[in-house]
């Protein structure tokens, strides 16, 4: 047994089922190890690294379980490292296995002589080079280890001569006796203390209005937070990463919040006297009431991220679910549902105007009626992958999370790119679920090459692409964050139906409103990889639910500065938003 066999084998003791990935010489004794297990381990070649960074990073989001990415040395594992951040700024646990050149002729520039350990110091929280055989067997489990303990990057880099080291070849010093690691693993209860749990109960309990802020960590606690949410008359708002923590239409949610948030979130937040933060850091703390304007009491498996976005007066350290559960019987019925009812009584206009928005007959066709047509159509057990952009707007508005459904994208690095090989991640994991990429054309076209890697393998994704022939959010961004006109944001555009064809898949081209409904269906029944191209109009605006009064001028700034179509712009933009000048 070599280097690279044991490698494997601890991937397979692990639970490892997949590895996502792209051969290349510098990672040639991992291959052969993968091939002789294909039967307990399946390789998924893919056609870009950074597809593979994403997909291990989607099945970990989609699973909870080891996402894993094989890259070989030097540009091969350079590849990774964007998909490795997202893994890392979304607390997921994903193993990157990369090759480098030969032990003895490391750092004397010899051909694709890059020092991958040193490259990925700072997106792994363990990172190790693997010196002999004898080292693969301690630094492999503790990789798998860390990784999953932690939620984390973990990475492991090998010589390619120790990649094919016999085990028994290899110089063991005498304090690392053979075997004396395992795969034995234990999770922590994290159990919330008592006397954090009162003191979370006494100002809870003394709030008049309460606003919940849910995200990634309070995913499987969606009865426990309806249950908060009933006793103590409090909204709940979600973070981005946290759409599915309860459904979008359950009668205590008021959707998401942010920059493509609902307006009955941001009035909870600027209105509430008491803020709960469970299971998240949302980073937008501009969007948080005031410090010094609402009492904070916050949960979060990380003790580091207490306090992190507002000042916090008690936090307890736990699994959101078991938290709650413990919090929840020192907690009083509040009596004035005033502030909850002035939120669902928001969120009934809100809900209102996302239909009228999403069955617009007017053209050019608009985005949200494809996200509209598509939300209705999705499966109980649909996943649903999407990415920053313009296109997230159009998915946590008009794409509602049900329950037993999975939706994510990439939360905290916001990047490009990831819909679809999540989706693949996501399929391999889940091959029976119906799964979706929502994604614009300027994303998607980043990594689009890796259609084919769903028809390779039979995959029965489904990929929607809102195409607008723009960067959509930056054309926005430039506009109503600056005041500039749009600047190098036009994407010269690409038939991306004639494509999907191309790589051996199904495509379907949409222009107008009167054609979603049935191709949808048609484009959701299709047996295989499936690819769906909606033109909608690029004047459409993401605008906030609430529009603040300097982003107004900035907008006014830019059509007067020279913005292009600025008559077009502008009556999309007042018809939209005209019942906030009432």
């Amino acid at each position: 047994m070599n280097a690279s066999d044991v490698l494997i084998e601890t991937l397979i003791n692990w639970g490892v089922e997949h590895v996502f990935g792209l051969p290349g010489d510098g990672i040639n004794g991992i291959m052969e190890a993968l091939r002789t297990r294909q039967d307990k381990v399946k390789f998924v070649q893919v056609r870009h690294e950074e597809a593979a960074a994403f997909a291990a990073c989607g099945y970990a989001k989609t699973t909870g379980r080891l996402g894993v990415c094989l890259a070989t040395s030097g540009p091969g594992a350079i590849h990774l490292l964007n998909g490795l951040y997202d893994a890392k700024m979304d607390g997921q646990p994903v193993l990157a296995i990369t090759g480098m050149q030969f032990s003895d002729l490391i750092g004397t520039h010899t051909q694709q002589d890059v020092e991958v350990d040193k490259l990925f110091i700072d997106v792994a929280h363990y990172n190790e080079r693997v010196m002999n055989a004898a080292h693969m067997e301690n630094v492999a489990e503790m990789a798998c280890r860390v990784s999953r303990a932690y939620r984390c990057v973990t990475h492991i880099t090998v010589p390619v001569d120790v990649q094919e080291q016999e085990l028994s070849d290899a110089d063991r010093s005498k304090r690392n006796k053979a075997h004396h690691v395992s795969n034995a693993f234990a999770t922590s209860a994290r159990e919330p203390r008592q006397e954090d749990l009162r003191r979370a109960a006494e100002v809870l309990n003394a709030g008049k209005k309460i606003a919940i802020l849910a995200g990634r960590g309070a995913l499987d606690a969606t009865d426990e937070l309806e249950h908060v949410a009933e006793l103590l008359g409090a909204p709940i708002i979600k973070a981005l990463l946290g759409k599915a923590a309860v459904p979008d239409h359950s009668p205590y949610t008021t959707g998401p919040i942010g920059l493509l948030g609902s307006k009955p979130s941001q009035e909870a937040m600027s209105d509430c006297d008491t803020l709960f933060m469970i299971g998240s850091s949302f980073p937008y703390i501009e969007y948080m009431p005031k410090p010094g304007q609402a009492r904070g009491v916050q949960i979060d498996m990380d003790p580091t991220r207490i306090s992190l976005r507002y000042p916090m007066e008690v936090g307890i350290v736990g699994d959101s679910k078991k938290s709650l559960q413990a919090l929840i019987p020192h907690l009083k019925r509040n009596e004035d549902r005033g502030f909850l009812k002035k939120a669902q009584e928001g969120m009934k206009d809100w809900w209102e105007w996302m239909d009228r928005l999403g069955t617009s007959t007017s053209m050019p066709m608009k985005p949200q009626v494809v996200a509209h047509e598509l939300g209705k159509r999705l499966r109980d057990d649909a996943i649903v992958t999407c990415y920053s952009g313009t296109i997230a707007t159009w998915w946590a508005r008009h794409i509602p999370a049900r329950r037993g459904q999975i939706h994510t994208l990439s939360g905290n690095l916001a990047t490009m790119a990831p819909g679809l090989p999540y989706a693949i991640g996501a399929q391999v994991a889940y091959p029976d679920r119906q799964v979706v990429a929502f994604v614009g054309d300027g994303g998607f076209s980043m990594l689009m090459a890796d259609f084919v890697t769903a028809v390779k393998y039979k995959l029965p994704i489904k990929v929607v692409i809102i195409k607008n022939n723009y960067l959509g959010q930056i054309k926005w961004e430039q506009m109503v964050f600056l005041g500039n006109p749009e600047f190098a944001v036009d994407l010269h555009p690409i038939d991306f139906a004639a494509f999907a064809h191309a790589c051996g898949g199904v495509g379907y081209h949409a222009e107008k409103p009167q054609e979603i409904g049935g191709m949808m269906d048609e484009f959701l029944k299709a047996p295989g990889p499936a690819l769906f191209e909606a033109v909608v109009d690029p004047n459409t605006a993401p605008l906030p639910g609430k529009i603040k009064a300097e982003q107004a001028l900035h907008f006014a700034e830019s059509i007067a500065r020279g913005e292009k179509d600025p008559l077009d712009i502008i009556k999309e933009a007042f018809k939209d938003k005209a019942r906030e000048l009432v």
